[in-house]
């Protein structure tokens, strides 16, 4: 089996597992929805659980593309930088 086809079921691999992982994890919130609405302890342990676990993931779907996902990032944006010696004379 040549290198380049045992790279790509590996990473077949792992990309059925982290889908696996999402679909385990949209049933893990389905069925404690309920519980953690009555519990402030309980919904903040599962967001920080659920941001570890997103957050592993991403960083394998970056490992197998090659590159960086664009993470958001909150803040003001800065206005645009105009080169002032392209700017249309009028």
């Amino acid at each position: 089996m040549s290198m380049l086809l045992k790279e790509q079921e590996a990473k077949l691999s792992i990309i059925d597992s982290i889908a696996n992982s999402q679909q385990a994890l949209a049933r893990i919130l389905s069925s404690i929805a309920d519980i953690s609405s009555h519990s402030e302890l309980s919904a903040r342990s599962l967001k920080e659980n659920i941001r570890l676990l997103t957050q592993y993931q991403a960083t394998m779907c970056e490992m197998l593309q090659g590159i960086k996902l664009c993470h958001p990032r909150s803040g003001t944006p800065a206005p645009p930088w105009l080169n002032a010696s392209r700017l249309p004379h009028t």
